[in-house]
Order: structure tokens, then C-alpha cells, then sequence
């Protein structure tokens, strides 16, 4: 039984499930799907580390930003809207368009698909920053009252997704709530100011966890952006943790300390426009898109960024299969990434320790357009034929290294066996692991085949493996190099 204190959350451990699971479905809709449209530009990570926050707000390839785009004077979004729609046409006209459209949607095809892709958890945005929430809430918004959508799209999606066996968790942005305090970012000021306080903002995020915790028992609570100065804070975490058991909460929860509270919001836009202006002269290392560290959480959430090493902390990997997570109509099929890239993405993530989070948005209708869904089901189906080596895994000693040819590696262990993963074709039949102690090694099997591989140590000790002659075309080839595996020390590279 856990009680409201940072001290009684702080003992919870992350559960086995979410640790075994490695892959979810993270799904963006809302009345941004509507639009469905985002410019076409590089990731948000390389907007921000080039440009600065100002571009980034201004140019945002997250189409599921639009109500914030589009206010934007002489924006990408701005342009279409105004072209598009007319200069003066509201954003809350979506909101009869997506229920009507939502109303019909087949939400067992959407968990199918997931379940498809190889997802052992699915992640739905129950309310973005728009403020408009999927599901008949009971609690009215304090500016739009009610503001919800027509049909129980949190509850339907939830039951076809247990349905299949698969966990369900639900996303909410308890950081900002545009409607509430009108706000509009443009500067990186505003991320800062946007984000609501006070006890009636309070109130308000913090009824509607606890009727989704109540609800739906989700099994992720995925908060995003910050949470607002509030003692009480823990007293929700307690109640989450003791409503579902094996949960798990993320890391955008962090309050604003005593020092940000008693800044004046002109001092505030002072700093933002001098980060502005000597943008060019910041270490990258400070430039990236990151969430500051809470008082307590289950996992950390990056996003559009690997972590380059192995880390004891569990992770999780955001990223939509384009530049976008909500539907973009504007984005072409090279902005979307290929199955090859997506499951080596996949297999480097996992070798450090964490998951990944793989973001799609429906149309209003519910559908996913085929595009997006290509990759997931190549993973799906490299998943069913290597599940062995990535569910229930952990990192090894050695996470990634390289062929003697140069080839990528990473490896995993799944209970005693050890994996190595080879990321893309290699150049010849004959590769050299020279990160493995090959007098160790006793048989070496390609997973999805039956037959042993033949394999060779060297005077030196390097564990040479010969595959086979027709060997079969895939982003990752994986090797069972069985069990009492040891890595070479100094050789990992």
C-alpha cells in the first residue's frame, strides 16, 4: 500500500511486463487530425539544435501542434490554414467534423494493427495540448466546458486492445492546456510561460488522472511536458500505484521550482530572447530537445534521440514513423521511415535497455493511412521470426560493437543466451565478432533457421561465424551464440 509521500512512490520498481515488453504503439488523435498537416521539415531535434526554439515553434513538423501553428502569423501552418480553411476559421469547427468522423471508426482494426507491428503495449493521447479530451469526461474544461469527444474513444480503444492482449496506457498533457490560458508559443519563452498554474489548473488536471485512473486502469500514466506546482503531487502517484499494481509512470512530471515561480515573466522573455540570439554559440550537448528530471518516475522518455550508451535506468524511445506523430497528409513516403531503419532502430534501443515507443496517427476516421502502416507490419513480421532475442531481454555486457568487415552489432541476453544482433547485410559470408571470447563459444545458430552455423576461432581468440549461402534478406540478421558467452575485454569495438 502506497501513501502520499515522495519517500512511500519512490520505493515502487518498474514491473517485469513493461521491462519484457519492448515495443509500443503510440497513437496521436484529436481534433488536429482533421487538418492533418505539418510542413515538411527535418526532425524536431534537428530544428532545435539548428535553429533554435523560435524556428522550431514556428516550422513544427508535429502536425498534432496545428491549433498552435496556425496562430502563428505568416507560418507554414498559418499560410495553409488561412488557404486552406479561411484566415478567420476557428479551430473548434474541427470539433463536429473529427465526431462525426470518429463515431464509426473501427477501433479492432487500429489494435489490430498494433498487435500486428509486434506491440506489447499500446499509448493513446487522451487529451494534447488542445485541450480537447477523447473520452465523455464528467469534469467540464474550465474555459470550453464540454469539451470532449462524442463517442468514448479512450474506452472503446482500451477494450480492443485487451482484447488481444496487449496493455493499455494512456497519455494526458498535463503541461499545457492552450484553451486554458489562451496561449499561443512562439519564442522560447513561451514553452516556459504556457505551461498553467495555480490551484484551479490544478484541480482540473488532477480530476481528470483520477477519473482515467479510475475509469480505465491504465498500465502506462504518460504525462507529457511538466505538471504545475502542487504538494499533492505524490498523493496522485500513490492512488495510481495502488488503483494498478504493475503500472508504470514516465518522467513529465517535473513542478517549477521556488526560483521560476518568483521570476517575472519579463525577466523570463528576457532570457528566452538571449538563448535566441546566441543560439550558435551553445554546446549542441545543451540544445537538444529534453524533459527535465522529476522526484520520481518509473522511465525516461527521449524523444527522436537514441541514448548513444547502455543506461540501468529503464527508457523508452518517443518517436512517430514520421516527423510528425499525429497524421501529416503533407508528409511524402521518404519522410517516413523504411521497416529497415525501423527495426535497426528497434534493435539499438533495445541493447541499451529500453523501448520503443512508436508513434502513428489516424485520419479522423480512425484509419491509418498505409503508408505509416508498411513499416509496422515489417517489424512484425521480423519480430516473428526473432522474438527469441527481444522480448524478455536485457542488455548484455557489451551492447553494441562492430564486425571485423565494419558491419554493426549489438547484442542481447535472453535468459542465459546470448544474442548478437548484425544490423544489415553483411559484406561477405564469413564475419568475425571480435568483441566475443570465440573459446567460449560451443554452437552458433541463426535464429529462424534449424541447422548450426559453422564457426572458427582464431589463434588470437576471435570468433569467426559462416553463414549461410543463401542467406535471407533482412534489416538484422541475429546469431544464438548460446549460453557461458563471455565478451572479450577490450574488444568491444
Amino acid at each position: 500500500m502506497y501513501v502520499g509521500t515522495w519517500e512511500s512512490v519512490g520505493t515502487h520498481r518498474v514491473p517485469g511486463w513493461y521491462d519484457d515488453a519492448k515495443l509500443g504503439i503510440f497513437i496521436h488523435w484529436g481534433l488536429y487530425s482533421v487538418p492533418g498537416w505539418a510542413p515538411r521539415v527535418p526532425d524536431i531535434q534537428h530544428l532545435l539544435i539548428h535553429d533554435g526554439p523560435k524556428r522550431m515553434l514556428r516550422e513544427s513538423p508535429y502536425a498534432e501542434w496545428y491549433r498552435n501553428s496556425m496562430q502563428i502569423k505568416g507560418s507554414p501552418t498559418h499560410e495553409y490554414h488561412a488557404r486552406t480553411y479561411g484566415e478567420d476559421y476557428p479551430y473548434d469547427n474541427f470539433v463536429r467534423t473529427f465526431n462525426d468522423a470518429s463515431s464509426g471508426a473501427d477501433l479492432h482494426a487500429v489494435a489490430d494493427l498494433c498487435q500486428a507491428a509486434g506491440a506489447r503495449y499500446v499509448v493513446l493521447t487522451t487529451k494534447h495540448h488542445d485541450g480537447f479530451a477523447l473520452w465523455p469526461s464528467s469534469i467540464p474544461h474550465p474555459v470550453k466546458g464540454e469539451y470532449h469527444a462524442r463517442r468514448d474513444l479512450v474506452g472503446d480503444l482500451t477494450d480492443a486492445v485487451r482484447a488481444r492482449r496487449m496493455r493499455m496506457g494512456l497519455y494526458y498533457s498535463g503541461g499545457y492546456d492552450w484553451p486554458y490560458n489562451d496561449a499561443v508559443l512562439t519564442t522560447a519563452a513561451d514553452a516556459v510561460l504556457a505551461a498553467p498554474q495555480g490551484p484551479r489548473y490544478v484541480e482540473y488536471v488532477t480530476a481528470h488522472y483520477r477519473e482515467l485512473i479510475e475509469r480505465y486502469a491504465p498500465s502506462v500514466l504518460w504525462n507529457d511536458i511538466s505538471w504545475p506546482k502542487d504538494p499533492r503531487l505524490p498523493e496522485l502517484f500513490a492512488h495510481y500505484y495502488n488503483t494498478v499494481e504493475d503500472g508504470v509512470i514516465n518522467d513529465r512530471w517535473r513542478e517549477p521550482d521556488l526560483a521560476r515561480t518568483k521570476l517575472t515573466d519579463a525577466v523570463v522573455r528576457g532570457a528566452g530572447a538571449a538563448a535566441q540570439a546566441l543560439w550558435r554559440f551553445i554546446p549542441e550537448r545543451r540544445k537538444h530537445l529534453t524533459f527535465a528530471t522529476p522526484k520520481h518516475y518509473d522511465f525516461r522518455t527521449p524523444e527522436y534521440e537514441v541514448l548513444r550508451t547502455v543506461t540501468d535506468r529503464k527508457w523508452e524511445l518517443a518517436q512517430g514513423v514520421g516527423h510528425s506523430f499525429g497524421a501529416n497528409r503533407h508528409e511524402r513516403p521518404e519522410d517516413i521511415i523504411s521497416e529497415t531503419d525501423l527495426i535497426q532502430r528497434f534493435c539499438d534501443v533495445v541493447s541499451k535497455n529500453g523501448n520503443l515507443l512508436i508513434g502513428i496517427g489516424p485520419r479522423p476516421d480512425g484509419t491509418i493511412p498505409e503508408t505509416q502502416q508498411a513499416p509496422l507490419r515489417g517489424l512484425g513480421a521480423w519480430l516473428d521470426v526473432h522474438a527469441e532475442a527481444i522480448y524478455g531481454s536485457r542488455p548484455w555486457v557489451v551492447t553494441e560493437s562492430a564486425a571485423a568487415d565494419g558491419t554493426p552489432l549489438r547484442f542481447t541476453k535472453s535468459g542465459e543466451g546470448v544474442y548478437a544482433l548484425v544490423m544489415g547485410m553483411p559484406q561477405a559470408r564469413r564475419i568475425v565478432l571480435r568483441a566475443i571470447d570465440g573459446t567460449r563459444v560451443r554452437r552458433v545458430r541463426l535464429v529462424g533457421a534449424d541447422a548450426p552455423l559453422d564457426f572458427a576461432v582464431a589463434p588470437d581468440g576471435d570468433l569467426s561465424v559462416t553463414l549461410p549461402e543463401r542467406l535471407p534478406m533482412t534489416a538484422v540478421t541475429v546469431l544464438d551464440l548460446g549460453t557461458d558467452v563471455r565478451a572479450r575485454v577490450g574488444r568491444a569495438e
